[in-house]
């Protein structure tokens, strides 16, 4: 059986990641699963004439490469999600490399509960999301 770490099992400092790079594909499903078809997403003509000048990955989706490191790595496997506080700092385009980085930054044995430090940045190491996370880890 797959299980994470208990909250007696982390430190305070430890780190984990996941990389991917966002493909159109990847955006596609992404509106299709959630129903947020923003043309800034999937229509090429209108993202020309945005601020970006080009289509860009929805935020979220960014996002939930944070959720992949959480989930899957640290705490990992059981541990349940509570909250996010999330700042969109750059675009996400199509074909960029983003790591989602995950850092403890405190604990608490008693209510079973870790904050940590979330960010996402591109290949050029630029923050596109920064963010705080609380979970409830394994038992």
């Amino acid at each position: 059986m797959l299980k994470g770490k208990t909250v007696q099992e982390i430190s305070v400092g430890e780190k984990a990641s996941f990389t991917k790079t966002i493909t159109e594909t990847d955006v596609y499903n992404f509106a299709g699963v959630t129903g947020d078809f923003n043309p800034a997403h999937i229509n090429e003509e209108f993202a020309k004439k945005s601020m970006f000048k080009e289509r860009i990955a929805h935020g979220m989706l960014s996002a939930g490469l944070i959720s992949a490191v959480l989930g899957t790595k640290l705490p990992g496997p059981g541990c349940i999600y509570i909250s996010q506080e999330i700042k969109f700092t750059a675009p996400v385009k199509f074909g960029d490399t983003v790591t989602a980085e995950v850092e403890v930054i405190s604990k608490n044995e008693e209510k079973n509960r870790v904050t940590l430090k979330t960010i996402c940045r591109n290949q050029a190491e630029k923050d596109v999301m920064i963010g705080e996370a609380v979970l409830m880890p394994t038992k």
